[in-house]
């Protein structure tokens, strides 16, 4: 046995392999789309045993909802870093820097978003748009907490906001006057019209 055979873990921590898997299914759904990649293609990628990806994921699916968490989890915590960065207290400040990292969030992984959430399967529901609702609905309660904003509807706002983004940044290619570092100061002005009632 060689010394680097010997010093090889045998085993690795299951995060770790879960990582693993799941960023050869990124990179293969990437390439090649969710319908054309198989459990195979992932293993091989990932230079695993089958069983070990069943151990972890019961089917192709699964996979691609983790997937989908976690570009969620990274997208949330991107535009919360940007609002933490902002004076406590105010919500305009933190309203601009939702915009502006939410439109360079998007556009930094836009292929990953659109293979994630545009194509492939599906789960019924909506906790990836959920949870960027709740973000916003947490903004606009401080803004209103502190007097900054007056909203009829939190929910609806949050709706507007959210999907009014995702719409700006999808269009975003076609558009002669914007671009990623110019459209969140765009949304934020529109934007700030809804919640200052």
């Amino acid at each position: 046995m060689t010394q680097s055979a010997e010093h090889k873990p045998r085993f690795k921590p299951a995060d770790v392999r879960i990582n693993e898997l799941m960023d050869a299914a990124e990179s293969l759904f990437l390439e090649k789309g969710f319908d054309a990649t198989t459990v195979s293609d992932i293993v091989a990628r990932a230079g695993v045993a089958k069983g070990t990806y069943y151990h972890y994921f019961a089917a192709k699916p699964d996979i691609y909802e983790a997937l989908r968490h976690r570009y969620m989890d990274w997208f949330l915590s991107q535009t919360q870093q940007a609002m933490d960065a902002c004076p406590a207290g105010d919500a305009d400040a933190r309203l601009a820097a939702w915009c502006d990292r939410s439109v360079t969030a998007y556009t930094e992984k836009q292929e990953l978003h659109d293979v994630l959430f545009h194509q492939g399967f599906h789960q019924q529901g909506n906790d990836h748009e959920n949870a960027v609702l709740n973000q916003l609905l947490a903004l606009i309660a401080e803004g209103e907490k502190h007097s900054h904003w007056q909203v009829a509807h939190p929910d609806i706002t949050a709706m507007i906001i959210y999907h009014g983004m995702h719409a700006a940044v999808d269009t975003l290619p076609q558009s002669g006057h914007h671009t990623a570092q110019t459209l969140g100061g765009v949304l934020y002005e529109q934007f700030l019209r809804f919640v200052k009632g």
